[in-house]
């Protein structure tokens, strides 16, 4: 499950070790993951790049369990993932940040 801060200049995406920040007022979007204990180094993209918010969906071969998540892309093609519980959860993220951004 993702929990979704929000604020007038920040919203802030919490899924499992993943943290996405859209941050207005600095003009950045930073993803933050953590693996095990260990905090990895930070990317960032500027919000004047994002072209769209979209969903991945897929399904694992081994198991056969569908694995969703929330894609912010680039102009440049680049995008950062954000790891959903399942479907409805990636798309009530991909609401928040559309909104966010103003994304229609």
């Amino acid at each position: 499950m993702t929990h979704i801060t929000r604020s007038d200049h920040a919203l802030e995406l919490r899924s499992g070790g993943t943290t996405l920040t859209l941050d207005k007022s600095g003009g950045k979007a930073v993803l933050q993951r953590k693996f095990l204990f260990v905090k990895m180094k930070p990317a960032e993209m500027d919000l004047s790049e994002v072209k769209d918010v979209s969903l991945d969906v897929g399904v694992d071969r081994a198991s056969g369990v569908e694995v969703c998540n929330t894609m912010l892309v680039s102009r440049a093609g680049a995008a950062f993932a954000l790891p959903a519980a399942d479907k409805a959860d990636a798309k009530k993220t991909a609401a928040a940040m559309r909104d966010f951004l103003g994304l229609h």
